[in-house]
């Protein structure tokens, strides 16, 4: 039987889902400088440090299995043990997991592409499971897509702060779905953040201090060797932009082709002593990108007018989705569960993270307007006149939540994809303690928890509606109560003089990860080349022939796109619809269909807060 999340297990993974990326931090030692002296012509080499380090690591074997009974047709699964900290390569083990879909065409095979979906905490292992859906022909014809999960996350040995599901939902109780909101709920947020921050730095050691992104780097070197490849093959996104940042910032000559998309600065992702003080995510301009791109959508709505644009037809935009939001806190609408067919109410903090989550996909413009639309008429009183409209906006309600949540999980088939990995069931979800560990041990943090309390109301005021979600990751980072340290975690820059060119790539509605982000990394990078795209969602591999094509090509044959290009998305937003499609517009919305992203979202989903 399908075991129905808690409010508390749903709360937990609400904040898991909020850790889109991650930072770095300024604690490492002697990894913190290039190798000047003797370095090859025109670019540096990996350290010397860092290369004992892993070079000393026996290349290990993946054991690869067939696993497609629990992950699809193709899949081969493995597990790799490697040390917990790279300077005691004796000492204690973390397992990872990989799993790997082979080349369609063998023998044009260029090698093994290794992909990250961001998080921190993102499964790899999944992603690279669903590689026939989200990669295109060309590149799965070259390449065998080898994702995994990082150390201390989903298949992989993993971090756990409690000793019981019991304790984790007593220490956790006072978690938000979304952000806390008055004083009470606020305290209730600072205690079990804090309560979080003791767990993971006291039960939850060593491995909650042993999972700073420079470890996931050097697991990574390894896994190269392990595919047998002499260069590293990378495609990031989101969080995995950062990992790509720090594994050609370590290992410069070690890559023949890096790409990253859904880019964030590295530097504001670790921050510096003059923003310690500032969350991670609203140093790195987050809660900026997710309302620029919202107030983006309505006011293209706005210029669309009603014949191409729902909201249009109601008022200003803009005005309509602020009345909505503010209903919401009263007049929560129903809407059916599709895994129970129980009726579940739609309140403030659904409606919010439907937005944000949407914001997600290249088609969010229209999928935001028809679920704005369909929340505004089912908040209105009924009457025999509406009577009409709002059975249809339940019915598109219904449909949309239908798609958010996608199909029923499977226990069983959950349980298999675990015991693959000779992984035991897990006794609570805790992806909640590995993501924070990631961002917890990666940068520099406020001083206390209170701290990012008083930092997400000004964030809030600054950007309603997606301020405090963003801020609020930050708390139990707090450097009084997270005491874990992970003295080998990255501390140097990210200007290496790397010798094959870095693919940079950004999209200008991107709701996590600003454009000014890749921008920024593009310019510390001597040898990148920035790959712009007008597109929405985040990142912007698969919004368009153009971004996809010139990613491909630059991963197959180290072919850069020409300096200053600018693709555009495929899903621009209000286009002028023709024949049936603007009769049926005129008669009532198309539920348009949400496409999947390989980037990991970054806020809770439907699921995530409407279940109970």
């Amino acid at each position: 039987m399908t075991r129905r999340p808690s409010r508390h297990a749903l709360a937990v993974t609400a904040a898991l889902a909020c850790l889109a990326t991650a930072a770095g931090t300024l604690t490492a030692t002697g990894a913190a400088a290039h190798d000047r002296p003797g370095h090859g012509p025109g670019h540096d080499r990996t350290h010397r440090l860092e290369a004992s380090r892993v070079d000393r690591v026996p290349t290990p074997d993946p054991a690869w299995t067939d696993c497609s009974a629990a992950f699809g047709a193709g899949a081969e699964c493995g597990s790799v043990t490697l040390p917990l900290d790279y300077d005691r390569p004796r000492g204690a083990t973390t397992d990872v997991a990989l799993l790997r879909v082979r080349a369609t065409d063998p023998a044009q095979r260029v090698g093994t592409l290794f992909v990250n979906p961001g998080g921190p905490g993102g499964s790899g292992v999944e992603l690279a499971a669903l590689a026939d859906a989200l990669f295109s022909p060309e590149l799965r014809a070259r390449f065998d897509v080898v994702g995994f999960d990082p150390r201390g996350t989903n298949f992989s040995t993993h971090v756990q702060c409690f000793r019981s599901a019991e304790e984790q939902a007593q220490a956790l109780a006072g978690l938000q779905p979304v952000a806390p909101e008055g004083p009470q709920e606020t305290a209730a947020q600072v205690r079990a953040s804090t309560a979080l921050a003791r767990a993971c730095s006291t039960t939850g050691t060593p491995e909650s201090a042993s999972v700073s992104t420079a470890q996931v780097a050097r697991d990574l070197d390894v896994l190269r060797r392990a595919v047998g490849d002499e260069r590293l093959s990378y495609l990031g996104f989101s969080y995995g932009s950062y990992l790509g940042a720090v594994y050609a910032s370590m290992f410069p000559d070690r890559f023949r082709a890096l790409a990253v998309d859904g880019v964030v600065d590295p530097d504001a992702f670790r921050g510096t002593f003059r923003t310690a003080h500032v969350p991670t995510f609203v140093r790195t301009g987050s809660p900026q990108a997710s309302g620029a791109a919202r107030d983006e959508l309505l006011q293209r709505c706005a210029d669309a007018g009603p014949s191409r644009c729902l909201l249009a037809g109601l008022g200003d935009p803009a005005t309509v989705y602020r009345s909505v939001v503010d209903a919401s806190r009263t007049t929560p609408v129903p809407v059916t569960d599709p895994w129970s067919g129980a009726e579940l109410p739609v309140g403030y903090d659904e409606v919010v993270s439907v937005v944000q989550s949407v914001l997600y996909v290249p088609n969010a413009p229209a999928v935001v307007d028809v679920f704005v639309w369909a929340v505004h008429h089912l908040q209105q009183p009924p009457t025999e006149e509406n009577a009409a409209v709002r059975a249809q906006a339940r019915a598109v309600l219904d449909q949309l939540v239908a798609q958010l949540f996608g199909p029923l999980p499977d226990e069983e088939t959950e349980r298999a994809k675990a015991e693959t990995f000779g992984r035991a069931w897990p006794p609570y979800p805790s992806g909640l303690e590995a993501a924070t560990a990631v961002l917890c041990t990666d940068g520099l943090h406020p001083l206390r928890v209170r701290d990012v309390a008083g930092a997400a109301e000004r964030t809030e005021r600054e950007v309603p509606d997606f301020g405090a979600v963003w801020a609020w990751p930050s708390a139990p980072c707090a450097l009084t109560a997270w005491t874990a340290r992970d003295e080998d975690a990255w501390a140097g820059g990210f200007s290496p003089r790397t010798a094959a060119p870095v693919l940079v790539v950004g999209n200008t509605w991107d709701p996590a990860t600003p454009y000014s982000g890749a921008v920024a990394l593009s310019r510390k990078l001597p040898n990148s080349r920035l790959l712009s795209s007008d597109s929405w969602g985040h990142g912007a591999y698969g919004t368009s022939a153009c971004a996809t094509g010139a990613i491909d090509r630059y991963l197959v044959a180290g072919e850069l796109p020409a300096p200053g290009t600018w693709c555009a998305g495929d899903d621009q937003p209000f286009p002028e619809p023709a024949g049936d499609a603007a009769r049926s517009f005129a008669t009532g919305p198309a539920v348009p269909e949400v496409a999947p992203r390989p980037a990991t979202p970054p806020l809770p989903t439907v699921p995530e807060v409407l279940t109970d």
